[in-house]
């Protein structure tokens, strides 16, 4: 995998040929194993006649003529077109056929690349109204939304600046956002898509920076709205945004980029899932929208590894990787966390998922190197780990015990543990961990960096992000998982602790 262009989280596998129910995907849905990689766990994805299941299409190629072969072909298969994208030849489509896996290869016939079911149980959601009352707890929602992030309080003391807690960000400092602050605070041309669970449109801290119009909601099964967008279960996509860009104005914190504008991309339902076509949406939008940056803290649902000798799986991945794909080509850059899990993702063979699939009965898991976190591990994401502080080390800092590693995954670090940023309720301050919150750091400083060089592009930007961060070596193993490779490039940091100041300079 180019390690220059590669996303952290979580990522997307696709599933060995099985039989589905009476519904097979195409022949060209999935590649074999090579005979040196054995085959992962099939996972079958059962789509019982009368339940409606939500599918994702891809066109054999990215063009309106071959998207318009398939919508018909869904069409003729008693499926409903929920969504096409021709963009990068995806169709989101509904039926409640058990053989509608099988019916629409064959009649989309050489015009289809893939089909796959995009979750294990039947489609139950509507677009959530904006203001909508929460149906569970927040605290329930943003336990699955932020992976097991635990949220601890924790103060330090440092020298008093601007915003009253500003104090408290010593992850700013880390990064030296605070010595960037003194050349820019960023530029409002610069416009950083959240692709989470929305974000608080009344908070202090925010309400200045979100672009209402740019904003938008993905989770009405795919399809974008321009209503919705703001949280209505879960503060996971506040405290984000708030790391990223809370405004600079004697209030609460200060944000990596604290004049930047930001957009509420809504890819997390009210049950705290972000299914592909949820992901897809996100990612489209933020190439027509003109987005610079995204954020993404999330893994794809509803498996955290999509295999690709698996053809639902595959098609899903495939879904989220053209979306990627496209909006990079439109200039978006993208940072995504790089999970939770405390693994270590540079060897898929040996590791065991056991969490999967997560909206049904999880399974125990044999994975191969076909499986991928998505879409922290698809090429052109920059993939960030989490450190936390610990005053003996270098840099002050260390992995976090929670943070997934790996040699060649990994390309930057930046602190996720005991970060205080913005919060729903009050519309007050909050403290989380998770890779959830060093991801935002990076997309921070990539605002920062566009900021600053607006004509660049995301590969050079990638390239000097990874380049500018600081050095760090390998430190004592962490959760029983050792470091290696090199102070410039290893299993924990990749090429360092991101840099906000060389960013700007």
């Amino acid at each position: 995998m180019p390690r220059p262009t590669h996303l952290r989280r979580m990522a997307v596998a696709a599933a060995t040929t099985v039989a589905l129910a009476g519904a097979l995907t195409t022949g060209t849905a999935s590649a074999a194993p090579t005979a040196a990689e054995p085959p992962s766990t099939p996972v079958p994805i059962v789509t019982p006649d009368g339940e409606v299941f939500s599918y994702v299409l891809n066109a054999k190629h990215a063009n309106p003529g071959q998207t318009r072969l398939v919508t018909r072909a869904v069409e003729r298969s008693g499926g409903v077109v929920v969504q096409a994208w021709p963009q990068i030849g995806v169709v989101v489509a509904h039926s409640d056929r058990a053989a509608f896996r099988a019916d629409v290869a064959k009649s989309a016939g050489k015009a289809l690349e893939s089909v796959g079911a995009s979750r294990t149980v039947p489609v139950s959601e509507v677009a959530p109204a904006a203001g909508a009352s929460a149906r569970s707890t927040a605290a329930a929602k943003d336990a699955r939304t932020a992976r097991k992030a635990a949220d601890v309080e924790s103060r330090w003391s440092q020298p008093v600046p601007t915003d009253p807690r500003e104090v408290e960000q010593w992850d700013m400092q880390m990064i030296k956002a605070d010595h960037a602050h003194d050349i820019t605070d960023g530029s409002r041309k610069v416009l950083v898509g959240v692709l989470d669970s929305g974000i608080d449109p009344d908070h202090p801290d925010l309400v200045a920076n979100i672009d209402v119009k740019k904003s938008v909601n993905c989770t009405d099964s795919g399809r974008p709205s321009r209503t919705g967008w703001e949280p209505t279960t879960s503060d996971h996509g506040t405290h984000v945004a708030g790391t990223i860009a809370a405004a600079r104005n004697g209030v609460g914190i200060v944000g990596v980029a604290p004049n930047v504008r930001l957009a509420s991309v809504k890819v997390v339902n009210d049950d705290g899932f972000i299914y592909p076509e949820y992901a897809v949406c996100g990612f489209v939008e933020a190439g027509l929208k003109h987005m610079d940056v995204t954020n993404n803290s999330y893994y794809v649902d509803p498996f955290e590894f999509y295999c690709d000798d698996q053809p639902d799986q595959h098609a899903a991945k495939e879904a989220v990787r053209r979306a990627v794909t496209w909006s990079t080509k439109q200039g978006v850059v993208h940072a995504a966390a790089a999970g939770n899990s405390g693994k270590d993702l540079s060897d898929k063979t040996l590791l065991t998922d056991t969490g999967s699939p997560d909206d049904g009965t999880p399974v125990t898991r044999t994975l191969n190197n076909t499986c991928s976190d998505i879409p922290t591990e698809l090429d052109g994401v920059v993939t960030v780990s989490s450190v936390e502080r610990f005053p003996t080390d270098t840099l002050g800092s260390r992995l976090s015990s929670f943070s997934n590693r790996g040699l060649g995954v990994i390309d930057v670090a930046a602190p996720g543990s005991r970060i205080l940023s913005t919060v729903v309720v009050g519309n007050g301050y909050g403290l989380k961990s998770g890779t959830s919150m060093a991801s935002p750091h990076v997309a921070g400083v990539l605002a920062l960096m566009k900021s600053a060089h607006p004509s660049w592009k995301p590969a050079k930007m990638i390239d000097r992000l990874r380049r500018q961060a600081d050095d760090k070596a390998c430190s004592a193993a962490t959760a029983g998982v050792p470091c290696v490779g090199p102070t410039s490039d290893n299993s924990y940091f990749g090429e360092g602790l991101v840099d906000a100041l060389d960013a700007v300079s």
